[in-house]
């Protein structure tokens, strides 16, 4: 900094003004300032300064599955969010695995980020750690079940209720569910919107047409093979998650069904393919990207708030949107009998 102050002509408290913003510093001084640091490659040492304000101004984010296109939108929005408020994003991808999340949370705390972001695993606990010791920390699609813990998630009971009510306006009533895993909150609710929506029209909720998957493509298309093969199967199915809907698909074509005129599908998350495919798929769209940017903007509240506030748990739920495009149609057997 001395040598950075010695060719601006400034004060070393000018440079250090500039590069840590802690005073305003005019224009024309800032640039004199700003073209010294690049004449001499000089780039300021951020652990050095972290320790004397007592922050780094970095933030920790776990996702389970980095191969799944949802969480990169909710990444997209979360970065955005960050970097207009200065902060950086360290991502760590625990690939459904428990401990691994619980080394990438020790890590994260070990380099003293600011705060957290994370999507657990369904086996996980690791975080309990974390929340009891008052960390800023704000969960991400997934919100653990029995913890006083702030999220940003989906409407999922809203959103399985839209797919189903959408099934049934078609004149559907054998509706089979292929869920994910039912520890984690999103598929647990979708599954009770499914149920609530089909109680509410009186229609069976039948135990064949209820599959538990594993968010694979393969458990997609076991599951759809399966479905199929009932002596009497179901005329439409909704898919939980966006790999077993690739899965279901490639089920019903192996198996020559025409879709939607034998059995029409309905999946979650609106990705590039889904509306590409063939026949277009009708989805139940996630705002992804705002879930990211509102849980980044929950963690700098709770990152900034030195009252009780900031321990305080707030669950914020935003409404998905059914897009129906060709994968969804009449019930046949409706029609038939209408005529």
């Amino acid at each position: 900094m001395r040598d950075v102050a010695r060719l601006a002509e400034v004060s070393i408290a000018t440079v250090s003004a500039v590069v840590n913003g802690t005073a305003v510093v005019s224009e024309a001084l800032a640039k004199r300032v700003r073209d010294a640091m690049a004449a001499l490659d000089y780039h300021p040492d951020q652990v050095a300064r972290s320790l004397k304000v007592g922050r780094t101004d970095v933030i920790g984010m776990v996702i389970p599955d980095i191969t799944n296109a949802f969480f990169p939108e909710v990444v997209c929005g979360v970065e955005f969010a960050a970097q207009a408020e200065g902060y950086s994003v360290i991502l760590c991808n625990s690939n459904e695995d428990p401990a691994r999340e619980q080394r990438h949370l020790m890590e994260l705390f070990s380099r003293r980020v600011d705060g957290v972001l994370i999507a657990c695993s369904a086996e996980s606990t690791a975080y309990e750690s974390l929340v009891s010791r008052r960390f800023p920390i704000v969960f991400v699609d997934r919100v653990p079940k029995g913890l006083p813990v702030s999220a940003v998630s989906t409407d999922n009971v809203d959103a399985g209720d839209q797919a189903t009510r959408h099934l049934i306006d078609l004149g559907h009533e054998r509706i089979a569910f292929i869920t994910g895993n039912l520890r984690l909150s999103p598929h647990a609710d979708r599954l009770d919107g499914f149920r609530h929506a089909m109680q509410r029209f009186h229609l069976p909720v039948r135990d064949e047409y209820l599959r538990v998957g594993d968010l694979q493509v393969e458990s997609g298309q076991r599951h759809g093979n399966e479905l199929l093969s009932l002596s009497t199967p179901p005329t439409a199915i909704i898919s939980s998650n966006n790999r077993m809907l690739l899965g279901l698909m490639r089920a019903i074509s192996a198996a020559g069904v025409q879709c939607p005129g034998e059995t029409s599908v309905i999946g979650f998350d609106d990705l590039v393919w889904t509306a590409n495919y063939s026949p277009k798929l009708t989805t139940v769209a996630q705002p992804s990207y705002e879930i990211g940017r509102l849980a980044l903007e929950m963690l700098l509240a709770k990152m900034r708030s030195e009252s009780e506030e900031s321990t305080v748990a707030t669950v914020k739920m935003l409404k998905a949107e059914l897009r129906v495009r060709e994968s969804t149609g009449p019930c046949r057997h409706a029609l038939s009998i209408a005529g």
